[in-house]
């Protein structure tokens, strides 16, 4: 059988964590930053975690990696 493949959209925006978590970047950080406030667009700069009720989808995406 051949190897499973991971979905590569999704190995390119997500990062699995030491303890099995799947990190993620925050939303609405791509433009139209003069409206954002400079708190806004720092906190949007941190990564967050994958919601639990999508962790299974996520991970099953990148079951090839």
């Amino acid at each position: 059988m051949p190897k499973m493949k991971s979905n590569r959209a999704a190995a390119k925006r997500f990062r699995k964590t030491g303890s099995g978590k799947i990190r993620r970047q925050k939303a609405y950080h791509g433009h139209i930053f003069t409206k954002k406030t400079t708190k806004r667009k720092r906190n949007l700069r941190q990564l967050t975690l994958v919601a639990s009720v999508d962790e299974s989808r996520v991970k099953k995406m990148l079951a090839g990696g």
